[in-house]
């Protein structure tokens, strides 16, 4: 369990860095050409890890690839819906509003899993979810002081809304389908959502914005592999709280990057996101829903 937590709070920290990277390209790049790239040179190190751990070439085979597809066409409206929301909104107020997809995502655990949800998790859920109401009060008192606040808002609930579908349908695939493949037919779908877009008009990749473009999706490449293997070791419901720690990045790469300093209200909402990890960190063991058994890893070592 241990391991599965340690591998999340790793994605969530390359994940905050590719939101970043996102936020700042935004103002120059268009949507669909980000998450284009984005996603197309995350496959390179999914395939280097496919090889490193013995999956290449039969990584790339499939027994459900409606599975693959559905889990591709939801994490793709997902990716998008991020992503407009990165361009309106602080990387921290976009990364709040994603949190609402770890409390959807209980519901859906318990729903379509069957997981057992205990007393303390749920709270530590609704804790969490109190400091990102905290973290979005000032946005969400005064939409109209800027009009693109709305559209932000708009896209980061649709996001969570997606993602908590979504992090259940990875938890599915984990049954019979390796992290690998998850990850790679993940990045080969939303290359083609985000190639759809081309015809609207993409900018010429002048300067920097084709490295940034590349590092962006190089983030997104390791962050998916750690956030899949991280799904096949431990439930859906005691991962959901380790995801607020990526509130702390958030502000990190606003106030570093950005000069975007957040007020006291929304340290307060960091507290309350800090404290729902530390609830969960704490719940003895006897409340604690039973670790699933890893996906199958045969020739991984």
């Amino acid at each position: 369990m241990l391991n599965g937590i340690a591998l999340r709070l790793l994605s969530v920290g390359f994940f905050a860095a590719m939101s970043a990277t996102v936020h700042g390209l935004s103002h120059s790049v268009p949507v669909g050409q980000i998450v284009f790239w984005r996603s197309f040179v995350a496959i390179i190190p999914i395939v280097i890890y496919m090889a490193w751990i013995g999956r290449f070439p039969n990584g790339f085979l499939t027994k459900r690839p409606g599975g693959h597809f559905m889990r591709g066409l939801f994490g793709g409206i997902s990716m998008v819906l991020s992503f407009i929301s990165l361009a309106y909104l602080p990387v921290a107020n976009a990364t709040a509003l994603a949190f609402l997809g770890p409390l959807v995502s209980l519901p859906f655990a318990a729903m379509l899993l069957g997981e057992v949800l205990t007393r303390r998790i749920i709270w530590a859920a609704f804790i969490g979810f109190g400091g990102v109401l905290l973290m979005l009060a000032s946005s969400l008192v005064r939409p109209d002081a800027d009009p693109g606040q709305l559209i932000g808002i708009a896209a980061g609930l649709g996001f969570a809304a997606t993602m908590g579908l979504v992090r259940v349908q990875i938890r599915n695939l984990t049954k019979t389908e390796s992290a690998v493949t998850i990850a790679f037919w993940f990045s080969v779908t939303c290359s083609g959502i985000g190639l759809l877009s081309l015809p609207l008009g993409w900018v010429p990749m002048v300067g920097d914005v084709l490295w940034y473009l590349v590092f962006a999706g190089l983030l997104g490449g390791v962050a998916q592999i750690l956030a899949t293997e991280a799904a096949a070791r431990v439930p859906v419901s005691q991962l959901a709280p380790f995801d607020y720690t990526g509130m702390i990045w958030a502000l990190g790469f606003d106030v570093i990057l950005f000069s975007q300093f957040p007020d006291w209200i929304s340290f307060i909402g960091m507290g309350a996101i800090v404290m729902a990890g530390i609830i969960t960190v704490v719940t003895p063991k006897s409340e604690r829903p039973a670790a699933a058994p890893p996906a199958p890893r045969q020739p991984w070592h």
